[in-house]
């Protein structure tokens, strides 16, 4: 199956340090990412949305920087996996802090990706007072 890469920034008017345990850490993921997110070994995390169970391991983390997700696929091991690349970034010009998505799946609707996107930003904005 086709991947297609959707990659979109955001502005947050808070720091990478505060902003850094909201997309590295099980606590923090459940609180704007999803529904419910559990701690497994080796670096992996099982995330929830409508009941269903998507584990992914954590292939990169580099501290109050950036954070990579690959989701894993049983049913094919070698497959081009889906990921999602967080990625903090601070604008050397206005000081500002934004985060970086790169989200890489089957899905191909450009709209339905920005409209998620969006979503998750608002209630990730609520939470740290962006």
């Amino acid at each position: 199956m086709e991947k297609h890469k959707f990659i979109t920034e955001y502005e947050l008017r808070s720091s990478p340090k505060v902003l850094f345990p909201y997309i590295s850490t099980a606590s923090g993921l459940e609180q704007w990412f999803a529904e419910k997110v559990t701690v497994l070994p080796d670096h992996r995390f099982d995330f929830q949305w409508d009941g269903n169970s998507h584990v992914a391991r954590q292939t990169a983390h580099r501290l109050n920087k950036a954070v990579r997700y690959e989701f894993e696929d049983e049913s094919n091991p070698e497959a081009d996996t889906n990921f999602v690349e967080m990625r903090l970034e601070v604008s050397d010009l206005t000081q500002s802090t934004y985060l970086r998505i790169v989200d890489y799946s089957q899905t191909m609707d450009e709209e339905e990706l920005s409209s998620l996107w969006n979503g998750l930003m608002d209630s990730l904005k609520e939470i740290v007072g962006s």
